[in-house]
């Protein structure tokens, strides 16, 4: 059996994976509440998968509404060692047409109505997000994404917004001069959490559209929106398929499996039993939870 362990989160239009055997859905309870659905855990070719719908079957939760950090938490717990997140996003540029993929490198967090850390009132911790993904997962998945038909873009930065409105033109301008390539509502605080929880994240976004910075088109509207994600899902449950099969036998270790070793600030002497117990998935291995 491999020593990967890899976790799929599923965005707008993928709630399901076809290709995991012995699929069978779980129900994890965590200390942050519930994660938005049940994970479906199966393996591919030996490697086992744990799938998320983000939004859970049927698309009820909205991305305010998010428990991210039960998410990330109830990965964590079935052992999940590095997240693929598939993303449905707007585009802010021409050359990233809907249609096309990106293996996004670089996020602006611009979300405000969320829990955004594990750490808090009884432990404090700074992790890094220079470098907010995993550059070897990213690589992975980028190339699955072209072994699954996908054109593909290797870079782009991702706004997140808090939604659940889409943009103003104005707006859509606007990040478009600080230099944000696409658009979306839940990839922050998601990318800080698997980070804070050691969990090395790659994020492949899915084009559906072209946001509504473009003069003389329609702005965009969920209609064409799920339109354009009946024709990516299919590309991005064949990226899943290739990206777990291209993946090494052994999994070698990752700076970011040890982030918090260097993160911790408070003195373990003023540590609060209570948020301690609260973190025995995300961060066990550094504060000895049981």
């Amino acid at each position: 059996m491999s020593d990967w362990t890899l976790g799929i989160i599923g965005g707008s239009g993928l709630y399901q994976l076809d290709a995991l055997e012995d699929a069978h859905w779980v129900s994890v309870d965590t200390p942050w509440g519930a994660p938005s659905d049940d994970l479906l855990i199966g393996h591919i070719q030996g490697i086992k998968c744990v799938f998320l719908p983000r939004h859970g079957r049927g698309h009820f939760i909205g991305p305010s509404q998010l428990n991210f950090r039960a998410n990330i938490d109830a990965l964590k717990r079935q052992g999940v060692t590095d997240i693929v997140s598939i993303s449905a996003v707007g585009s802010l540029t021409e050359k990233m047409a809907p249609g096309h993929f990106v293996a996004v490198d670089q996020f602006i967090d611009r979300t405000f109505a969320r829990e955004k850390s594990y750490f808090g009132d009884g432990v404090v911790a700074h992790v890094s997000m220079a470098e907010p993904v995993c550059p070897r997962l990213r690589d992975k998945a980028a190339m699955a994404a072209r072994n699954a038909g996908a054109t593909v873009h290797d870079s782009g930065t991702y706004l997140a917004m808090e939604g659940p409105q889409f943009s103003s033109k104005a707006e859509s301008n606007m990040y478009r001069g600080w230099g944000a390539d696409v658009i979306g509502m839940t990839a922050m605080p998601e990318a800080k959490l698997a980070r804070e929880a050691e969990l090395p994240y790659a994020l492949i976004g899915m084009v559906t559209d072209y946001d509504c910075w473009r003069d003389n088109e329609t702005p965009v509207e969920v209609e064409a929106i799920i339109a354009q994600l009946g024709a990516n899902a299919a590309t991005a449950r064949a990226l899943v398929e290739y990206l777990v099969k291209a993946l090494p036998e052994k999994r070698e270790a990752s700076p970011i499996d040890t982030v918090l070793d260097t993160a911790l600030i408070t003195d373990p002497s003023a540590y609060k039993p209570a948020l301690i117990a609260k973190l025995d998935a995300v961060a066990g291995r550094v504060l000895g939870a049981d």
